[in-house]
């Protein structure tokens, strides 16, 4: 089955780091964040990824192009130029890169990508977030609801501690970073093949907006709920914190 990560936008509220680079090659403990989202899936036995590239995306394309060679021992003959690799235990992943152009939002690079989608069914997920998800479990739900797509849902925590007051304003509840009620949009998303046909390859086409919006509004989109953890690299806050995490061996996507 194939998996499509995004990976073509420029991440500007990470402007620390995108200003030279993609926000997925944006590094957690030395690798970029595309690797450990590729790993999750790969646990799982998903290793046949498609890369839809745009801002930068010639920085993906040399570090998987020189993959082996960056993690691997190798010998150089010098009168041939021949370059021998000797790998140990690089993983075992199929990685198409296709350019999908700088403005493109995300359903245009969708579907720019098709060609090389094959199956019944395929994954798509964000570049920037991660999340100890049991992916055969999101793949039996999108089975069992018979939708066209399913996305994954999470409860976030507030960002600030919440109280409730009577009129007098005496406190009835303390209550420090609570779960929200509402669920959001966390990506990793498992669509059957005919939602390729609610896109388009114009550069405004926009996945989360009129293609999964008319899905919904069809009764033919379900949501996973995920009762674990996921985190995005979004801002510089968010990468400082998943290097801690990682660093300190809490790495909870691992």
């Amino acid at each position: 089955m194939k998996v499509v990560i995004m990976c073509g936008g420029k991440g500007t509220r990470l402007r620390e780091e995108t200003a030279v680079k993609p926000k997925p090659m944006v590094e957690i403990g030395g690798r970029p964040v595309l690797w450990h989202i590729m790993s999750i899936y790969a646990r799982f036995g998903f290793r046949d990824f498609i890369l839809p590239l745009g801002y930068r995306g010639e920085a993906i394309k040399q570090y998987f192009h020189d993959y082996t060679i960056r993690h691997t021992d190798f010998t150089v003959e010098l009168k041939t130029g021949a370059v021998i690799a000797h790998p140990t235990d690089v993983e075992d992943w199929r990685i198409t890169m296709c350019d999908t152009g700088q403005e493109t939002l995300k359903g245009g690079r969708l579907k720019r990508v098709a060609r090389h989608i094959d199956g019944e069914r395929f994954m798509v997920t964000y570049g920037d977030g991660l999340a100890d998800i049991d992916l055969n479990s999101l793949l039996k739900f999108h089975e069992e609801s018979g939708a066209i797509g399913a996305f994954t849902g999470v409860r976030m925590p507030s960002r600030f501690g919440t109280v409730r007051t009577d009129k007098e304003g005496k406190i009835l509840s303390w209550e420090e970073k609570p779960l929200l009620d509402e669920y959001i949009n966390c990506g990793f998303f498992v669509f059957k093949r005919e939602f390729l046909d609610y896109l388009s390859e114009d550069e405004s086409c926009d996945l989360e907006k009129e293609p999964l919006q008319r899905l919904a509004a069809e009764g033919r989109l379900s949501m996973y709920p995920h009762p674990g953890r996921w985190q995005c690299m979004d801002t510089l806050r968010d990468s400082i914190h998943l290097n801690e995490l990682w660093d300190s061996g809490r790495a909870f996507w691992v």
